[in-house]
């Protein structure tokens, strides 16, 4: 599995994609290096597999992939941390439908080549980031907010 970073013309920025140049999207609620999309989520958010190491494809940064266990001997990959998705809506290169949509509990996000969130007019509230919808501001809690 190749990872690249390309230019999404509908967002207007540079974008994680996988295989056949998809979107990529990481989700707010996972915790850095476990996932919490399981079960039905998989169906509308079906995580990027691997069966070997992941590969730094043009404008990557190798060292921010790696990889986490999935039930039934599966292995997703992961970039800086965020374990990585498709959306089931994105039937095409260059669509980003997943884009700030509130599912199965919290925001999905498209990542960006640095490992981080990206948000477009397209998501509510102003959000910065991953972790923005953090109630709290206190920097002991425990992972949220995680730095690229």
């Amino acid at each position: 599995m190749t990872l690249r970073a390309t230019t999404n013309s509908t967002l207007g920025q540079t974008i994680l994609v996988g295989a056949g140049g998809r979107t990529l999207y990481l989700f707010e609620k996972d915790t850095k290096g476990k996932f919490s999309c399981s079960g039905s989520c998989t169906s509308v958010w079906p995580p990027l597999l691997t069966s070997g190491k992941p590969h730094a494809g043009s404008g990557i940064n190798a060292s921010l992939l790696g990889t986490i266990a999935r039930p039934g001997g599966k292995t997703q990959v992961t970039y800086a941390g965020h374990p990585l998705y498709y959306y089931a809506a994105d039937s095409s290169a260059g669509q980003a439908n997943g884009e700030g949509l509130l599912q199965f509990g919290a925001k999905w996000y498209v990542v960006s080549p640095h490992g981080i969130a990206l948000t477009s007019s397209k998501s509510s509230g102003g959000a910065s980031g991953y972790g923005s919808s953090s109630s709290s501001s206190s920097s002991s809690s425990s992972g949220g907010g995680w730095s690229g």
